[in-house]
């Protein structure tokens, strides 16, 4: 059943205000959008629209968790993470503030809005600041637990949050711990380590590459930091090749992330699906991402290439 992740994160915390009184949104004159339009409805005394003023969502964000809330701040990835940097790094980060960067439309997926809007380097950024927590969930299903575990969980957390509708690919039942990945397929010969949008398209290529006789593992990285390093060492130790595959920029990413984790080590061979060092533009979503080699074809041909 399809569901777009960010509806998913609307109901996801609209819920979670009926069970956490602490919990408040904020949210810069785009709640139609971001979808948090659904805790408004549900609770307009702790719903804070602050207006076109993405430094100030963030500055009134980290006011809110010094007086003991846990406010998610809701606005398109591209200005969450880009125009509001310097208050995300020295009012939230820094001082290890209990904030939540909920971001939406992250990625090349936002299509038509075009290069200006399309975040391709907010994991990155993101990744670069200590005491930042980062989750990619890859469907609704996740989504709702990624939510309810970063309101749990102490410190700043970026939750990067797609626009397009996908079909669930994790369960009810899967667990959700932040920094353990899920294991989707097990498998001998490659693994292929995604995030996001990409995790469906993981699976897609694993089936093919196991019907011609390649046994391939997908591991769905939701949390890109802090990243489950022994699960990727463990198929480092076993596979004869791993590919990354992330809605990114290669440089920064989920991709170098895993690189960083087995470099000088003598496990497999590796390769990165990604976005190539370029910007986006303006498209239907789905050719944009057969444009920016984000398919399943283009992880296949990753695989073969290097087993």
């Amino acid at each position: 059943m399809g569901k777009a992740i960010r509806v998913a994160y609307g109901e996801a915390i609209a819920k979670l205000g009926h069970t956490n009184d602490k919990v408040v949104v904020l949210d810069a004159d785009l709640s139609g959008a971001t979808q948090s339009k659904f805790f408004k409805k549900e609770f307009p005394d702790r719903f804070y629209n602050v207006g076109i003023a993405e430094e100030n969502l963030m500055g009134i964000a980290a006011g809110l968790a010094y007086q003991g809330y846990i406010p998610f701040a809701s606005t398109f990835a591209v200005f969450g993470t880009g125009r509001a940097f310097e208050i995300v790094r020295n009012q939230i980060a820094y001082v290890n503030l209990n904030v939540k960067l909920a971001l939406t439309h992250s990625g090349i997926s936002v299509g038509e809005d075009g290069g200006s809007h399309q975040s391709i380097e907010d994991i990155a950024i993101m990744r670069t600041l200590p005491n930042m927590t980062i989750i990619v969930p890859c469907d609704a299903v996740e989504t709702e637990k990624a939510v309810n575990a970063s309101a749990k969980h102490l410190g700043p957390v970026y939750l990067r949050l797609a626009r397009p509708t996908v079909e669930d690919v994790t369960s009810a039942d899967d667990k959700f711990e932040i920094g353990k990945a899920l294991t989707l397929i097990d498998g001998n010969d490659a693994c292929i380590i995604a995030c996001g949008l990409m995790v469906s398209r993981a699976l897609d290529a694993a089936r093919e590459l196991k019907a011609n006789g390649i046994d391939t593992a997908v591991i769905n990285m939701h949390t890109i930091k802090p990243l489950d390093k022994d699960t990727i060492l463990k198929y480092n130790s076993k596979c004869k090749v791993i590919v990354t595959a992330e809605e990114h920029s290669v440089i920064g990413g989920l991709g170098s992330a895993v690189a960083e984790t087995i470099a000088g080590t003598n496990g497999a061979k590796f390769a990165m699906v990604g976005i190539e060092d370029k910007f986006g533009h303006s498209g239907d979503p789905s050719k944009l991402f057969e444009e920016y080699g984000l398919t399943k074809e283009n992880i296949i041909k990753k695989v073969k290439e290097n087993i």
